[in-house]
């Protein structure tokens, strides 16, 4: 079984009659493969219209170049024996950041002949024999052309270019288990019924997640549902009222946003907010904290949205200031942008500290406030990514002069349990078997992540909980 990314450029290479094309049309939906016949037939006068070759790779550049632009996967069918067009392939992948990967059809010389030979038109005996003879050296210079792997040919299955690597991911969870927490990202409340079941059907969520092994509970704070998500008349629930309502759903899970944007609120009064829900909840509060972004949320709303210099001097100085508001006595508090003449929030915090978790991964001034002052940070992307984002944490750490593992690393993406590849998905959700979610999640725990917190699709319900719940167990103390 070849499993490839949703994303990959497959480059099919082989003699005249080795199979590509009858391959191609059994592993893919025909507006996958790129043809260069097909193309000659468009541009000439018909698929053998050898003097319609030019054109016709021009016309496969052009569409291999907008369908590597949009993250497409393409399998080129073309003969594919020249050097110099493989790596030209090559070349385009990694210009849009895209796998790349060879299919060699190794067929012995007298079935390609046969094959030749039963058709209505086949290529001429002496072209056939050239390609023949050029064949195992092709064969050899694969491994030399750059493909990030060489294939030969069997059943496909696509998948989400994360969890092309799981399998084995999967197996390293079950023959030598890692720890890894989950949270539960609750980011949609469209559920059906309206907004009279809103508040049953959210419990219900909460309680399920609690009871399978969710060790936190996550929602946005937003007031207008963002593009990524859905649309901007989907229902919205405001965040910390939401995290106040989970408070008296569940005993036992952590609540926090993920994120507030630092231009929401009075920053004293956010931290008064957060200790409210610290209180209430038995310690149970995280506060998430970012530098905003959502700028027709602010223009709705009639929050003011400052430059990105000034929204980072105002994450700064809340940074510094929520801790002081939680802790002993009155202070007043002078920062870059924000003053409080009295730092006063009783009752306490019934943890000693809230933990703070800063949004975003900026490398040159999040990541930077994340050293200085933060308990927790969350990423998004691939485990390279999360490693990269570690290696620069860490340096800004060791300028600081903090322990990087102090900082609690958490990575939110979203995640579909299915057993049908094929399951339409929207947006980076990530559609997959359990074994494939189990890999996807050891990969990750393995760069570095200690809390990976899901956005369960198509919505956060019962179900979805319940599908999921197998990934929570591999990851569980035995």
């Amino acid at each position: 079984m070849l499993r490839l990314p949703t994303d990959c450029l497959v480059v099919l290479v082989g003699p005249s009659a080795s199979g590509k094309s009858s391959w191609a049309e059994t592993q893919f939906p025909s507006g996958q493969v790129v043809s260069a016949d097909r193309l000659r037939a468009l541009v000439g006068e018909g698929e053998h219209d050898q003097r319609a070759g030019t054109d016709a790779f021009a016309v496969l550049d052009l569409v291999l170049e907008r369908r590597l632009r949009r993250g497409l996967l393409t399998v080129v069918d073309t003969l594919a024996l020249e050097p110099e067009r493989r790596r030209h392939y090559v070349a385009l992948a990694r210009r849009h950041g895209r796998p790349v990967v060879a299919v060699a059809f190794d067929v012995p010389d007298a079935d390609c002949r046969s094959r030749n030979a039963a058709r209505a038109r086949p290529v001429p005996a002496k072209v056939l024999a050239g390609q023949l003879r050029r064949w195992p050296a092709v064969r050899d210079e694969l491994a030399g052309d750059g493909f990030d792997a060489v294939h030969s040919p069997a059943a496909v299955r696509v998948v989400h270019p994360d969890l092309v690597a799981a399998p084995a991911a999967a197996a390293r969870q079950q023959e030598d288990p890692m720890a890894l927490s989950f949270g539960l990202q609750i980011a949609t409340f469209d559920w059906p019924g309206g907004p009279p079941e809103i508040g049953a059907r959210l419990a219900a969520v909460a309680r399920a997640a609690e009871d399978a092994g969710f060790t936190s509970l996550w929602v946005m704070d937003h007031f207008i549902q963002i593009p990524q998500v859905g649309r901007h008349w989907d229902p919205m629930l405001d965040g910390w009222t939401v995290l106040g309502f989970l408070a008296g759903h569940t005993s036992t899970a952590t609540l926090g946003t993920l994120v507030t944007g630092v231009t929401y609120r009075n920053v004293a009064h956010l931290a008064k907010i957060a200790a409210t829900l610290d209180v209430l909840s038995g310690g149970r509060a995280v506060c998430g904290i970012g530098a905003a972004w959502f700028e027709r949320e602010h223009k709705a709303y009639g929050f003011d949205f400052p430059p990105v210099r000034r929204r980072f001097e105002l994450l700064e100085d809340a940074l510094r200031l929520l801790p002081v508001m939680w802790g002993p006595g009155a202070p007043a508090f002078e920062g870059s942008v924000v003053s409080v003449p009295e730092a006063i929030c009783y009752p306490r915090p019934v943890q000693d500290r809230i933990p703070i978790l800063v949004g975003g991964s900026g490398e040159q001034k999040t990541l930077r406030l994340v050293a200085k002052y933060a308990d927790a940070c969350n990423f998004v992307g691939d485990p390279a990514t999360v490693r990269h984002k570690l290696d620069v944490l860490r340096r800004h750490c060791a300028e600081v002069g903090r322990d990087p593992s102090a900082i609690e690393v958490t990575h939110l993406s979203s995640a579909l349990v299915t057993g049908d590849p094929s399951t339409p998905v929207h947006g980076s959700t990530v559609p997959g078997t359990v074994d494939d979610h189990v890999g996807r999640y050891r990969e990750l725990a393995e760069a570095g992540v200690g809390t990976a917190i899901v956005r369960l699709a198509p919505v956060p319900d019962e179900a979805a909980i319940e599908a999921f719940a197998p990934v929570l167990a591999a990851f569980s103390p035995r």
